[in-house]
């Protein structure tokens, strides 16, 4: 059986990726381009300075994630791309590259569920891993609980109504002043404090 290797294309948000994966189960290359420098002086992700990154490097990254997987356009057998959700402005820069480099080279044209890529990007991890499974999604847009019944098949069995936790990171982050990316920061501090901070000691125990 022949090896199935596929382009595939990210730009819903602040971070242009290509990345060549062969068999849906081993990266030959991923390349990420990302803009947190330029959004950290504005406090969040910037939607229309977003898409116009995408576009700035958007060829050049496809290139370099060929150049790293050491093969050509000729050896890709298909052409992946998030379509949604996420930016609208962003994802249009992805889709709109992603069909336009399908359409040159003749290759099939593939549109990805975000949700669906955060799921599958679990059998880059773990190899052997086999449906059904429970999968919990925290991204910073999304958190589902997913019930993965096949490779094609999902059921959401439950998703926060109000926030993502990336999002609830990065608000919390913004409000007391640590700027952005806030989850990263959160997170750092979140582990040296429980590294050297007793919970007997905490204010809210008493809750």
């Amino acid at each position: 059986m022949e090896d199935t290797i596929v382009l595939g294309i990210e730009s819903s948000c602040d971070e242009t990726s290509v990345a060549i994966v062969k068999n849906g189960r081993e990266v030959l290359s991923n390349v990420i381009h990302s803009q947190i420098k330029i959004h950290q002086e504005y406090g969040g992700v910037v939607p229309e300075i977003a898409s116009r990154c995408h576009t700035e490097v958007m060829n050049q990254i496809m290139k370099q994630a060929l150049k790293e997987a050491k093969m050509d356009l000729k050896a890709i057998n298909a052409i992946a791309v998030t379509q949604g959700p996420g930016l609208v402005g962003a994802l249009l820069v992805g889709v709109s590259y992603a069909k336009g480099l399908s359409f040159a080279t003749q290759k099939p044209f593939i549109a990805v569920n975000h949700i669906a890529g955060h799921i599958a990007a679990n059998y880059l991890t773990y190899p052997d891993l086999e449906p059904p499974f429970l999968c919990l999604i925290i991204s910073g847009g999304h958190t589902h609980l997913v019930n993965v019944k096949n490779y094609n098949h999902y059921e959401i069995l439950g998703k926060t109504r109000d926030d993502a936790i990336g999002e609830a990171f990065d608000k919390v982050a913004r409000v007391v002043g640590l700027g952005y990316p806030g989850g990263p920061k959160i997170d750092e501090m979140a582990k040296k404090r429980y590294s050297s901070y007793s919970i007997t000691n905490h204010p809210f125990r008493r809750l």
